[in-house]
């Protein structure tokens, strides 16, 4: 399998262990993604730290993680971008769109946060 779920309390860890989102990877990361929803799942963390290339193909399986989660009233956060894919998200302006953080503990951080948010919206 090119990546690795871990299951959490408050949120799935997806790893990227490939060097290369693209074409090979996205269908299976968009049929997991809508699995995990299925399941429902709702807070998702896409550790990209191993991913050195990402291409359209990836950007939409990252943009349908992303869909699922905020209809499911979730957080999706994508974490461990390189200079390349960095910019790819920049010249696309989906860094406007994302939950982007630099480190993977951040994105934990991030959607704790967003969770103690939302239960505090419906006190």
């Amino acid at each position: 399998m090119n990546f690795t779920i871990t299951q959490n309390d408050n949120y799935t860890l997806v790893s990227i262990e490939s060097e290369k989102l693209g074409g090979v990877i996205s269908p299976e990361l968009k049929a997991k993604f809508v699995e995990l929803n299925g399941q429902g799942i709702k807070n998702i963390v896409l550790d990209l730290s191993n991913a050195r290339y990402c291409d359209s193909s990836g950007l939409s399986a990252i943009l349908v993680g992303n869909r699922l989660c905020k209809n499911a009233q979730g957080t999706f956060v994508i974490c461990g971008l390189n200079d390349l894919v960095q910019k790819l998200c920049s010249i696309s302006q989906l860094d406007s769109v994302l939950n982007i953080t630099p480190t993977k503990q951040e994105a934990i951080d991030f959607i704790i946060m967003d969770e103690v948010g939302r239960d505090l919206e419906t006190d």
